[in-house]
């Protein structure tokens, strides 16, 4: 704090042109500055501010001592309030942590007394800003029970009572495939030899942030109008196709169009309301579509197709994943775990359901992990969870994601498996943007580097000559208002969100979204976790796996397990699933 004069007063006064009666008033001034603690500039931002509301009153002794009595008293009272009310929150904090390190060695002494004494003492040393505690004599890491407990984070958190009594631990749910006999554990060596890996490679995947809401709409027509050309340019081919008609043209003959499917208003798509969009090199037009005589259709907005005189033709699916290494023999299959969060449930901010995941992955030792979505998100779109947490949390959000993750890593080291974290739009810490850029774990060492990958929402994996599709958005969900169907039609699309114009919750960036959303193939076994009903179904040779979530509000939820091994190339070219199995589990 600089010191306040009567020199650095009078200038004050001088740039604001402001009277006083004599020195003494100076003086007076000065002595107010001391006693409450107020720089020239801060006293003078007072004054004027004082004056204005009594019809500019002259800076005189008498006018002094009033502005003392009903302005700065006021200020100090409230300011010496602030300070007891801080001070009586950092005793209640002191006192919380040392009933929580009281607590800590009553339960010591109390394990001790049931096991047999061993040389010296088995006590932790308390660790204190006077006595800090030696590197030498460090304890290994503490276990994730401990480092998720909810005193770690959060001292008034409290246990969800609904999901410790929940039922059907472990029971299956959906099973997919021959089961019969399987043993649900990873290999010998679990993780070892695994090789996890963006099948488009680092260079061409998005595995950094980058900079959102600059888009503009000249860009995504020009996007959108690609995406028609492109997949036209696919149709023409495969169906040998010469050129397409304009929309806008009438034609008695039969004629082939091509454009997207769109809404003749702001409402829900429905079988009066569809209308198909052409693009630019068609004419650009919009025209009703006649839905009438079809026997069936099944159609949403975005949609890229090809119109005939009376049925409709749908995007070619893309080509499978083939490998030219060569398999072996004795190949065992892999495990691979798929869970999405939420990882507490709705009423707690505990992470119950996190470290009985992790004591899944010890028990079943799985070769690899695909853990959707972090621990830290919002369980809904209304949910309220700030107003929950910034009350109750005592650090930042970065943080505890940090220590989570790190709880995750230390917790599976004895299994040695790969851990896939993939982002979410409903992460409270995290870019909320699609597609979206991985988590940055800054602090992570290079033992625990070597089993973690970190990777973008969409993306498509590689694993050990196994492609796995994996989106945290829910596009089943989103896509559930908006499709219209009359019996079911097949329908393939080339992107990890073909929906247009996406649900409100989903922060679109199109040109990103050209570049890193695309599908690259059909991927093997695609990972679409959503609020739906968990499913495992096989749609033309892709399997599709719906794991649910962790945790469905204040209950416990589900995982999914996948057994899947690389197929060798059979003689007659017919290729068969990679996933040998599959099943979702409660947890």
């Amino acid at each position: 704090m600089s010191l306040v004069t009567t020199e650095s007063l009078k200038a004050e006064l001088e740039i604001f042109d402001i009277p006083y009666q004599d020195d003494s008033v100076l003086d007076k001034m000065v002595e107010q500055c001391i006693c409450n603690r107020l720089q020239t500039s801060e006293i003078l931002h007072e004054w004027v501010a004082y004056s204005a509301t009594k019809q500019g009153v002259k800076l005189t002794m008498d006018t002094l001592e009033q502005f003392e009595h009903e302005v700065l008293n006021k200020k100090s009272k409230s300011r010496k309030t602030s300070r007891k009310e801080e001070a009586s929150s950092r005793m209640r904090d002191i006192s919380r942590m040392d009933d929580l390190i009281k607590a800590e060695e009553e339960e010591e002494d109390l394990l001790d007394s049931y096991s047999t004494p061993a040389k010296g003492s088995q006590k932790r040393p308390l660790t204190t800003p006077e006595h800090p505690r030696s590197k030498r004599t460090a304890a290994p890491m503490a276990s994730p029970s401990i480092l998720l407990s909810p005193a770690s984070f959060s001292p008034n958190a409290t246990p969800s009572q609904k999901y410790s009594q929940r039922g059907g631990k472990g029971e299956v749910v959906v099973t997919f495939g021959a089961v019969q006999g399987t043993r649900w554990v990873g290999r010998k060596d679990p993780g070892a030899g695994v090789q996890v890996e963006i099948l488009e490679g680092p260079e061409d995947s998005l595995n950094s942030s980058y900079k959102y809401m600059f888009q503009r709409l000249r860009d995504v027509r020009n996007v959108l109008t690609e995406k028609i050309e492109e997949l036209g340019e696919g149709l023409r081919t495969h169906f040998s196709i010469e050129e397409f008609s304009p929309v806008s043209l009438p034609a008695q003959d039969s004629i082939t169009v091509l454009g997207q499917i769109c809404c003749d208003s702001n409402g829900k798509l429905n079988a009066q309301s569809v209308l198909l969009e052409a693009g630019p090199e068609q004419g650009g037009q919009q025209v009703p579509v006649d839905l009438s005589e079809l026997k069936e259709y099944s159609l949403f907005p975005g949609q890229v197709i090809l119109g005939f005189n009376t049925f409709c033709l749908f995007a070619v699916p893309l080509p499978f994943y083939s490998s030219n290494m060569k398999m072996e023999t004795d190949e065992e299959p892999l495990n691979v775990l798929v869970a999405c969060g939420p990882y507490t449930p709705s009423d707690s901010l505990t992470f119950d359901p996190l470290l009985d995941l992790i004591n899944v992955i010890v028990r079943d030792r799985p070769d690899v992990c695909l853990l959707v979505q972090s621990p830290l998100l919002f369980h809904h779109k209304t949910d309220t969870i700030h107003d929950r947490i910034s009350t109750k949390v005592t650090e930042t959000f970065e943080n505890i994601f940090n220590r989570c993750i790190e709880s995750i890593v230390d917790g599976t080291r004895s299994v040695g498996c790969q851990l896939v974290f993939v982002p979410s739009q409903r992460d409270i810490h995290h870019h909320f943007i699609y597609p979206q850029p991985p988590f940055s774990l800054p602090h992570i060492n290079k033992e625990q580097a070597q089993r973690v990958t970190l990777v973008p929402d969409p993306c498509t994996l590689l694993i050990d000559g196994v492609t796995i599709g994996l989106t945290s958005t829910d596009i089943l969900i989103h896509m559930g208002p908006e499709e219209i169907s009359w019996l079911q039609s097949r329908s393939e699309t080339p992107n990890y969100y073909p929906l247009y114009p996406p649900a409100d919750e989903v922060n679109m960036d199109y040109e990103k979204f050209q570049s890193f959303g695309q599908m690259p193939l059909t991927p093997d076994v695609l990972v679409v976790p959503s609020e739906m009903r968990y499913f495992v179904k096989d749609v033309v040779g892709c399997v599709c796996v719906n794991p649910g979530r962790l945790t469905k509000g204040q209950v416990g939820g589900t995982y999914g397990r996948l057994l899947i091994q690389r197929s060798p190339q059979s003689e007659d070219g017919k290729r068969e699933s990679p996933c040998l199995t599959a099943q979702v589990v409660k947890i």
